[in-house]
Order: C-alpha cells, then sequence, then structure tokens
C-alpha cells in the first residue's frame, strides 16, 4: 500500500460526480457503514440547533422534558433533485441526476423546553455564527485539455464559505478548493445582504481541497465576527453544517452526529488525510460551508458525500487539523506546498510467517517496505525489504495503524500528513535483524501523471498536423470521461495508476491527435499513445521535444512510439506544414508559453553553432 495515491484513493476520486453547485458526490467509494443508534442532543447542542433554527426561521413550541425520550426516531427528508452539469474536473463526468432522499437526525424543536421570550436571545446567538457564513459565486474558465491551446465555455457555480481572522489579525474566507477552480472571477455575498463583492484568491490547496480567499472592500467585513476553529470532535458528538445548497438560495441548516473519524480518500485530489464522517447531509452547495459543534465552534469544511444509491446521509468533513496545517502552511511560505508523503510503498505484517521470516520477533511490530519510489528524499536511506517500526518515536502495529485518542487507532500515514513538506522525519527501521534509527527528508508526491495541474494551463507542441502534448488526469478526463480509468489505453492507465517519475523533470509525452494534412498522409488515425525517442534520442519531457525539434537538422524526424509504432516526416515538409496548421485550425504558437523559453533556447543555440563555424577565405 502506498502511503499517498491509492488505489482507493484514486478510484474513489476518478469515479466520482459533482453536482451543478459544486459539492462532491463520490460514488462507489470502499467505505461501509453501520448506522448507529444516535445518543440524545446534549443540553448545548440543542441551544446551539436553537440559535440556528430561529435564525432561519423555525419556531418552536413548549413542550415538558419527558418527552425528550423519546426524540431518537429518524425520519425521511426528501432533499429533491439535483441536476448534474458540465462541471467537468479531473477524472469525473458530472452530467448525472441524483435523487436523493437523506436520513437526518429528528432534533425537534418540540423537544426542546424553552421560555416564551428566549427566541430573541437564541436568535442573536444564532446570527453571530450565521452571518459568518458567505454564498460563494465562481466564474469558471477551464481549459480545453483535448485542444489545449482553447478554453472551454465559460460557467458559474455557487458553494459555501466562511470568515476567519488569523493570528496576526489578517481577514480570510475559507472555501473548498474545487469550489474555485480555475476562476475567472469570485464574488462572495453575505447573508441577508443584496451586494456581491469580488474576492481574490491567495492559496488554493489541491491535496486537501480547500481554498484561501479575502475580500478588499472594508464594507464585507463590518458588523460580522468572525468563526473560531474548535478541537477535533468525537465519535456522536452533534455537528450543524451550515450552507448555501442548491434548491434555494438562503441560508441552510442540516444537523446530525459525528459516525466516524479516519483517514479518509480526498476524491478532489486523490490524497488520504484525516476526515470526518458525518450523517448530516451535505448537498451540491454545501461545499466550503462550516460545520459547528455544538458550543457554536468550527470544526471543519463539508466537502463531499456519497451518492445516493450506495448509502444514505453520509457527508464528509474536513476537519480543522488539516485546515491548520493549510493555514500554516500559507503563513510560512505566502503559498501552500502541499502534505508531504514517504514515497514509499509498503505492506501489513499480519502474518506470522511473514514476520518470521524477517525476524520481526514480539514485541517488535512493524510494516514491510516493498518499492522506494525513485523521485522519494529517502531513497537514500531507506531500502526495499526495511521494515519500518517507528514513526518519530510512534509504534507502527503490523496493520500500519497507530494510536489515536483513547480507544481508537488510525492509519500512521496520519502521522506523516501532519509534517509539513520540508521537514525531516525519525525513522526506527529493522533492516538483517539489526534495529536502525535514520533521519528522513519529507517532501510532496509528484506523480508520473498528474493529477492535477494547480490551474494551469496544458503545454502543446505542434509538428505539422500532429499535436503533442502531456499526459495527466484531466486529459485524460477530457478524452475518456470520468470512466477513463477503464477506457484509456491500458499503457497509459498502467502508468497512471503504477507509474514513478525516474527523475523530478519526467513527463509522459503522448501524440494526441493527427490534424490532417498532405505532409502526415497516413497517420490520421494514431492518437493517444505515448512518444518515447525522437531520432534515437529518449524523451525527457515536452520542453525536451520542443528542443530537439526546434534544432533538429536531419532530413527526417523520427517518432518513436509506444507499441512499436513509428512515424518519420519530411523537415522540410513538416516545418512548411506547421506553418500551414497554425494558420487553418487558428493555433496562436507552435507551442504554449510555458515552453517558449525552451524553443528559444533551442534557436540560440543554433545560432551560435552557426556563427563558431568558420567561414572561407
Amino acid at each position: 500500500m502506498a502511503d499517498v495515491l491509492s488505489h482507493s484513493a484514486l478510484l474513489a476520486r476518478a469515479q466520482s460526480s459533482q453536482g451543478t453547485s459544486c459539492s462532491y458526490t463520490p460514488v462507489r467509494c470502499s467505505v461501509h457503514y453501520s448506522k448507529q443508534a444516535s445518543a440524545h442532543l446534549p443540553s448545548r447542542s440543542a441551544v446551539l440547533l436553537r440559535a440556528i433554527q430561529c435564525q432561519a426561521g423555525v419556531s418552536g413550541r413548549k413542550k415538558p422534558p419527558s418527552t425528550l425520550a423519546k426524540s431518537k426516531k429518524k425520519s425521511k427528508t426528501p432533499e429533491g433533485t439535483v441536476q448534474g452539469a458540465e462541471l467537468n474536473g479531473a477524472g469525473r463526468r458530472l452530467s448525472k441526476v441524483i435523487e436523493q432522499d437523506v436520513l437526518v437526525e429528528d432534533f425537534s424543536l418540540d423537544d426542546i423546553e424553552l421560555d416564551d421570550n428566549d427566541d430573541g436571545d437564541y436568535a442573536a446567538a444564532g446570527e453571530t455564527f450565521m452571518n459568518a457564513v458567505v454564498k460563494v459565486l465562481c466564474v469558471h474558465s477551464k481549459p480545453n485539455f483535448s485542444l489545449p491551446w482553447q478554453r472551454k465555455r465559460q460557467f458559474t457555480s455557487t458553494s459555501s464559505g466562511f470568515m476567519v481572522r488569523s493570528e496576526d489579525g489578517q481577514r480570510w474566507l475559507l472555501t473548498n478548493a474545487h469550489s474555485v477552480e480555475y476562476h475567472a472571477q469570485v464574488k462572495v455575498k453575505r447573508r441577508a445582504d443584496d451586494q456581491k463583492f469580488l474576492a481574490q484568491v491567495l492559496a488554493v490547496g489541491t491535496d486537501c481541497d480547500i481554498a484561501l480567499l479575502t475580500v478588499e472592500d472594508e464594507a464585507f467585513w463590518e458588523g460580522v465576527t468572525p468563526l473560531e476553529l474548535g478541537p477535533l470532535p468525537t465519535l456522536q458528538d452533534a455537528v450543524a453544517v451550515v450552507g448555501y445548497p442548491i434548491g434555494g438560495e438562503t441560508i441552510s441548516v442540516t444537523t446530525g452526529v459525528v459516525s466516524r473519524i479516519e483517514v479518509t480518500s480526498y476524491s478532489h485530489g486523490a490524497t488520504e488525510l484525516l476526515g470526518i464522517q458525518i450523517d448530516a447531509a451535505i448537498n451540491p452547495g454545501n461545499s466550503g460551508g462550516p460545520c459547528f459543534n455544538e458550543i457554536g465552534q468550527c470544526v471543519g469544511i463539508a466537502f463531499q458525500s456519497l451518492s445516493h444509491g450506495e448509502a444514505d446521509g453520509i457527508g464528509y468533513v474536513i476537519p480543522t487539523p488539516v485546515i491548520n496545517h493549510f493555514l500554516t502552511d500559507y503563513r510560512r511560505n505566502g503559498r501552500f506546498t502541499g502534505f508531504p508523503v514517504l514515497g514509499v510503498k509498503w505492506q501489513r505484517m499480519e502474518s506470522a510467517g511473514l514476520r518470521s521470516a524477517y525476524g520481526l520477533d514480539p514485541p517488535r511490530k512493524g510494516v514491510l517496505v516493498r518499492s522506494i519510489w525513485p523521485t522519494s528524499p529517502v531513497s537514500k536511506e531507506v531500502k526495499p525489504d526495511d521494515i519500518i517500526m517507528r514513526f518519530d518515536g510512534v509504534d507502527i502495529a503490523c496493520d500500519g495503524t497507530v494510536p489515536f485518542r483513547r480507544g481508537e487507532r488510525i492509519a500512521f500515514s496520519y502521522l506523516i500528513s501532519q509534517k509539513y513538506t520540508g521537514e525531516s522525519a525519525q525513522l526506527d527501521i529493522l533492516r538483517g535483524g539489526e534495529e536502525l534509527s535514520i533521519t528522513v527528508p519529507l517532501d510532496r508526491p509528484h506523480p508520473l501523471v498528474p493529477i492535477h495541474l494547480d490551474d494551469k494551463q496544458p503545454s502543446y507542441l505542434v509538428i505539422a498536423g500532429i499535436i503533442f502534448t502531456v499526459c495527466c488526469e484531466p486529459y485524460l478526463d477530457s478524452e475518456y470521461g470520468d470512466a477513463f480509468i477503464n477506457d484509456s489505453p491500458v499503457r497509459l492507465m498502467d502508468l497512471t495508476l503504477h507509474g514513478h517519475r525516474e527523475f523530478i523533470e519526467q513527463e509522459i509525452v503522448v501524440l494526441s491527435q493527427v490534424l490532417a494534412c498532405d505532409a502526415t498522409l497516413g497517420y490520421e488515425e494514431i492518437h493517444n499513445t505515448q512518444v518515447l525517442h525522437f531520432n534515437s534520442t529518449r524523451i525527457r519531457n515536452l520542453a525536451h521535444l520542443a528542443q530537439l525539434t526546434t534544432a533538429c537538422t536531419q532530413p527526417f524526424m523520427r517518432f518513436d512510439l509506444d507499441l512499436d509504432e513509428v512515424v518519420v516526416l519530411d523537415t522540410k515538409t513538416a516545418l512548411k506544414a506547421t506553418e500551414e496548421i497554425l494558420a487553418m485550425h487558428s493555433i496562436p504558437s507552435v507551442v504554449s508559453k510555458d515552453l517558449a523559453h525552451a524553443v528559444e533556447a533551442a534557436r540560440s543555440n543554433i545560432a551560435a553553432s552557426a556563427a563558431a563555424i568558420p567561414t572561407a577565405a
């Protein structure tokens, strides 16, 4: 099992769907849920929920406390139909209709004994929380990965966000990363306010699905108290999710309890980080909204849920340890640098025979290192067949878990995720029967096939009618839809699931398509295949290919492809055809802007070489 980008995380994200209002609804996640009888709502939670309900316009009536014992029933509440849209992301097709009947806890206000004059006090308390929750309206301008010099038609989405204040007094907004993906414009709207304010995106954490925003207009912040981030909740704690889901324009509140806390697959970033599972409804548009505990503290950000048909009433919340990690990373570096990983694949050692063969006798425990990523910073210190017994002094069990809280255990990748990129960790390992203590650096992963481009435009190169680009998951999604994990070429899928970079700059260059012209006659059927060599030189990345083709002085250009296919072009004919193709298809340049420097460098080298040739006397 890899510590990041496990198959379960990739499958959960690749087979996910998303509603029109920016809330992920992963399908076919490997999550099993057993509904348990819910505890009675604590009195402090009743106060918070009463305050929020008063602000939402719900009134209760007095009832004797004896009826509280009857409040454990569940009611089936139809939440409407969510229409899918073209809100495409890496590994997702979003044109799907989801009909949800959401099971929520019936914490009826009838079960709470209140004085007739208490509504005003509760409403004032609820207003403090509710006013800090905003609607996020984003205009997205996503690239066309199949025609990488173009962008798709702009579209809009709505989601939720909330105000927080940093330790040094800076005023920020938190929402989900997928809510502002490839944003062209972001506006935010306060509750009960008709004015929309322009927002600026300060940082986007794709790994943890968090985005940090701010608003320059002082009027936006007037009269609002930012939310306080609370501690990690415990099982059966009552929670309330507040936001602006689809189905209406006003603020919405759903309530439930914490069902599970564990390392969870984050569908947007295909990562595995600490997550909270709740039984409160999280619908499209709730994304980015706060999840309150019983005393009004924000304990997380709503970000995804299971689709109807898999399970009812299962939502997921990004907990405050992950939020604080993101914010601390931004404060330290001025940007998001990511969650680090070890960069190894490991195996559980639950088999007594396996432990005996490696000399792992009781009371020693640990996990077996199967392989190390070539670009992993630990590759010089850790070797295959090492047994990792402790991480920063914490014992790792043979099933790969570590102590979490009283009576709880969690995957040891949680300990790694608490570190920051560039930090070091101490590993106690068993190698050949000898215990060693080593210090290893930590870095964020560099997948061979990128999961996201961090809102960058895709790279491309045009030679005659041949379009070359870099293989990434958004490209595969553009070509094959959300089923790309099953429908894309086997070789590319194998690289996506199992490939690792041999060096940091390595990219998988693919021949995307062939635009018909005389120079490419006979090659029109070739598409989506890896390019391995150019004129016998192994290709390192797309910039390298651009340099090689620009500097080519040979009469022919030979491209060696996967599956032993070969494409050969006459150099002079190809260069002439390139200009015609650019004009015919309105392509602005032979290469994308990010590759222009590589082409200019190659041309400069050609000019320098020509100048160095002595002229005849």
